[in-house]
Parts: C-alpha cells; structure tokens; sequence
C-alpha cells in the first residue's frame, strides 16, 4: 500500500491540496464565503509555479463556468469551486456544461441559499442544481473531501460527465482534522493524463460545440445524457474500489455504518452522518440496534443499493439539511421513500429537516431521533415530516 503523510487540514485546505496534485489546466473562480480559501489557496499555488495551471479569475460565478465549458471544450482539463449563491448563478452554465458532456469537476462548499442572508451551511445550494446532469460527491469529513476530489476527476473524464464534490460550510471548510495525503506521484500515477477524443482545438477533426438543438434531435440528446449518469454508477463503484485497494480507503455510492442487523436506522448525509455514527455507538452499548446508511453520491441516486441497505430497517429516518418547500418531505427523504416503494418495501419513514442555515445538529438532537425510531418500530409512526431543532 501506497505510503501516506498526517497531516492537519481543513476541508478547504485539503481540497485546495488534491487540485495542487492534480494539477489541472485551467481553473476560473470567483470568492465567494465559505468557499474562498479552496481557490484562494490554489491561486497561491498558482503564484508559487507549483502547478502549471491557467489560473482565470472573472467578475462573476456565472463568468467562471462559462470559462471553464469554453476551457474544457477546447480539450482541458478543468476544475473550480463555489458556494451557495455562486452556484446558484452558475445554474444555467451547470446544465449547458452537463449537456455538453464536459468532464469539469467542482468543489461547492455547502451553504444556504438567501433569503435572509446566510453564510452557514445547509444543502439547499446542491439540491437546487441536483437535476442538472452532474454527477454529485458528498464527504463526511475533510478526509473524504480529499479523496472524493482525486477520484472525481477519474470518474468524470471516463463519464463524460461533470462532477461536483461537496463539503458542509464551516463545519468542514473550516475545521481542522488530521488527515492521511498521498505522494505527489502517487496523484498523478492515479488521476493519469487527460486525452479527450474530441475537443475544439483537434485542428484534425470538425467539431460543433454549443449547436442549436430543436424538435428534430433535442429529445434525443437529453436521452443520451440520462443514459450517461444512469451508467456513471459502475464507473463511481469501479473507481472507488481501486482507490480503497491502492490507499486502504474504498469508497461505493453509499456506506453502511452498523446497520445490517440494525432495526432503527438514519439516513443522512455530509458531516452529520459522523455525528450519527457517536450516537450509534452509544446506543449499541445500552443493547439499542441502532445503524446508519449514509448516500455519498446523491445523482446518480444510489436506488436499488439504498432499498437493499435499508431492506431490514423496521423504522427509519431520513435527515434533510434543506427544505423542498413542497409541503412534504425534503429531496432525500423524497428519493429514499421512491427507493423503498419501487422494491415493493413497506417500511415506517420519518423525515427530519434540521441544520437550516448553519443550525447546530446536537449528539443529544441525533439520539432523540433514535428514540423516536424505537417507538415508530412498535408501530406508532408519530408525524411523518418533523422540524428538528428549530423554536415554533
């Protein structure tokens, strides 16, 4: 197994370090909080000549992806990052570079969306864009956020398709943790070198980027790109394992955490799935079967896997860090309900919206939940949709 170095980083830095070692072609960013220091930091990498990267920095996240479609189409290999109302503004571009089938990768640092202002972190940015066609990466924690950024450049370069990698504001972006950081060959040994089939500047080959597309062959292209994420997952799984055997960390589309004889599980994702796993071992020194399914890739969404995992489930809540809006549940609890109704199982599902804008998720918060589950699996369901957290 490939030798590793400990060190401390915050999430932000240790995704500024996974561009530093993969060295991209072109990086356009505009600052926005908490997402800054992840090009900030490369932009002093930059500076340094420690990577041969063209750095673009433009008046607007908007500008930003729009340099990196134009970037990518012209054969590069590409990366950025934003946050919150910066993804928001690249949302048209984000379908385009989808629809484009451009392998850009994008480090989002969760954060809500305005109105009223907020800088801290809720999911409500990547869930907004989560139709978009890209291929989208949670991490738990910086580690992962470090992994999931090398990996994803493999996976979107064999899928053609855009990939984003997040992480929660603040609580990950900023946090400081040790984590384990492979050898700069190591890197590029993994990540390999980018030689796209087709791309604008092949002088040899008459390309078309960006065409009009109406009646005759639209249908057909979105069909086209469908087929794309619902075959990106093989590839995610086939990556994530390599990576597991070469550095002792393998990653799939979900993760089970003491859940395969538990009775009472939650779904959740991001950095309170760690919190969930200190509650769980708890609760399994009191004799409580308590366990954890947390979804690392939400699009595409991991169905059959996540109706399996939960298959023994007697109750289970779903933890939400944004709102739909609807009435009803939150957009995970939503495709997780899909998931078990599409296997024919009937289960008890509690949905949970909780964290809104930064709002603390308690150990004590997590452990409540459980107990709600241990009376639900009695067959009392209680209120399906519950706002944990929050004074009303």
């Amino acid at each position: 197994m490939a030798q590793q170095t400990r060190v401390a980083k915050t999430g932000n830095e240790a995704m500024a370090e996974a561009m530093r070692q993969i060295n991209p072609d072109v990086v356009a960013a505009y600052p926005i909080t908490p997402a800054t220091e992840v090009v900030q930091i490369f932009a002093g990498f930059v500076a340094d000549g420690a990577v041969d990267t063209e750095f673009v920095p433009v008046e607007s996240e908007h500008s930003a992806m729009s340099a990196c479609i134009g970037a990518s189409a012209a054969g590069g290999r590409v990366m950025t990052g934003t946050s919150s109302q910066g993804l928001a503004l690249m949302a048209e571009m984000l379908y385009i570079a989808a629809g484009l089938r451009l392998p850009i990768v994008l480090a989002d640092v969760n954060r809500a969306l305005s109105s009223p202002i907020n800088i801290h972190c809720d999911h409500s940015d990547t869930m907004m864009v989560r139709d978009s066609g890209w291929i989208q990466i949670f991490s738990e924690n910086s580690q992962e956020a470090y992994d999931n950024m090398l990996q994803a450049v493999r996976i979107a370069e064999k899928t053609r398709l855009p990939v984003v990698v997040t992480t929660d504001g603040f609580i990950i972006s900023h946090g400081m943790e040790a984590i384990d950081i492979l050898d700069d060959k190591e890197v590029k040994a993994f990540v390999g070198s980018y030689r796209p089939e087709h791309y604008l500047l092949k002088l040899e080959e008459t390309l078309t980027i960006g065409a009009l597309d109406l009646q005759d062959y639209y249908f057909e292209h979105r069909r086209q790109l469908a087929e794309a994420v619902k075959n990106s997952k093989p590839v995610i799984e086939d990556i994530g394992k390599e990576f597991g055997k070469k550095y002792g960390r393998a990653y799939g589309l979900l993760e089970k955490y003491m859940s395969d004889d538990a009775e009472i599980v939650i779904v959740a994702i991001g950095s309170t799935a760690g919190t969930a796993k200190a509650a769980i071992e708890d609760l399994r020194k009191n004799g409580v079967k308590a366990g954890l399914v947390k979804p690392r890739v939400f699009r595409p969404f991991p169905r059959d896997e996540m109706a399996a995992a939960l298959k023994g489930a007697k109750a289970i809540a779903v933890m939400d860090r944004s709102d739909s809006l609807s009435g009803h549940e939150g957009q995970l609890c939503t495709e997780i309900k899909a998931a078990l109704y599409d296997s024919g199982l009937k289960k008890t599902v509690l949905d949970y919206i909780y964290g809104l804008g930064g709002r603390e998720i308690k150990l004590s918060e997590v452990e409540a939940v459980y107990a709600d589950l241990a009376v639900a699996a009695k067959g009392k369901t209680g209120s399906g949709i519950n706002y944990l957290g929050v004074r009303e």
